[in-house]
């Protein structure tokens, strides 16, 4: 980044002076009492090593923290950006590892994270940091009585940056942003997340009812189901042809018959004159007998 902030803190040289007139007079110190040099030099890159391991993480600390500010307050300003999840979840991660790390995190760090939240859709992590800060008075930094190192040297860049804002531009404009933002929209933003998450909760609820009365659609279903493969179907004894007439086996009535129609009684007419025409032309018997008695 290119806020000054981001650079090497000068006084880092005035911190590196007093540890070389410091060790400077321990040596002097060990050399008269008889201690070997390579002794004395061992135990002091020992001792260098020790004040570099246990004040390092004391000024990233600080630093972390102002970058999250920095990181959030892009994330969260009104600027008509359309943000991906994945980089508010690791805005996000950044200020959880610091409530992790760092005993006793400045109030602006739990609001941060709960509008985070809020912007994220996780409206029960964004109540939870929003109602610590907002409804908790021993989160007001009025209750931090006995500060840890880290909080101490937290407080003290803040205080440089909001006496030298022109050092660190950038961070002193998104720590203000930040607390007008606490000031002005934390209550807004507490109950926005209560209300989202109490329909959230009803959503989740009236679906598990619904799955409930699906599952158990299912398994009366299923019981029926097999209740009826169980029973033995009923088989007609009659049988019926086509026609709608019971077979010889049957024992059923055959259906009433159609009454004549016209047609039909033609049609019996021209069959009786046609049986009569082919008698009509016949000999009787009696001359019949003749014939063969005579042709004898």
């Amino acid at each position: 980044m290119s806020d000054k902030l981001q650079k090497k803190n000068p006084d880092s040289l005035k911190e590196t002076s007093q540890y070389a007139l410091a060790f400077g007079l321990v040596a002097t110190m060990l050399f008269v009492a008889g201690f070997p040099v390579f002794v004395i030099f061992f135990f002091g890159i020992f001792a260098y090593i020790l004040w570099k391991t246990f004040s390092q993480p004391t000024r990233s600390e600080a630093r972390e923290i102002f970058e999250f500010y920095l990181s959030a307050n892009e994330l969260l300003r009104d600027d008509e950006r359309r943000w991906f999840g994945f980089e508010i979840q690791e805005v996000i991660g950044r200020g959880e590892r610091i409530l992790q790390l760092m005993n006793g995190a400045p109030p602006l760090v739990y609001f941060t994270l709960g509008a985070l939240y809020n912007k994220l859709g996780d409206h029960k992590s964004a109540t939870n940091h929003l109602s610590y800060v907002l409804e908790n008075d021993n989160a007001d930094e009025t209750g931090y009585n006995y500060p840890s190192p880290d909080l101490r040297n937290y407080v003290r860049i803040l205080r440089k940056i909001e006496r030298e804002p022109a050092k660190a531009p950038q961070t002193s404009a998104a720590v203000r942003s930040l607390e007008r933002a606490r000031r002005n929209r934390g209550r807004a933003l507490l109950e926005n997340s209560r209300l989202l998450l109490e329909e959230q909760n009803r959503k989740k609820h009236e679906i598990a009812l619904e799955q409930k009365r699906h599952k158990e659609l299912a398994e009366r279903n299923a019981e029926r189901a097999a209740v009826s493969a169980t029973e033995k179907p009923f088989v007609s004894v009659v049988q019926t042809e086509p026609n709608g007439h019971a077979n010889e086996n049957g024992r059923a009535a055959s259906l009433a018959e159609k009454p004549p129609t016209p047609d039909d009684e033609n049609q019996k007419k021209k069959k009786r004159k046609n049986a009569e025409d082919a008698f009509a032309n016949r000999k009787p018997i009696s001359e019949v007998l003749r014939d063969i008695y005579d042709s004898k």
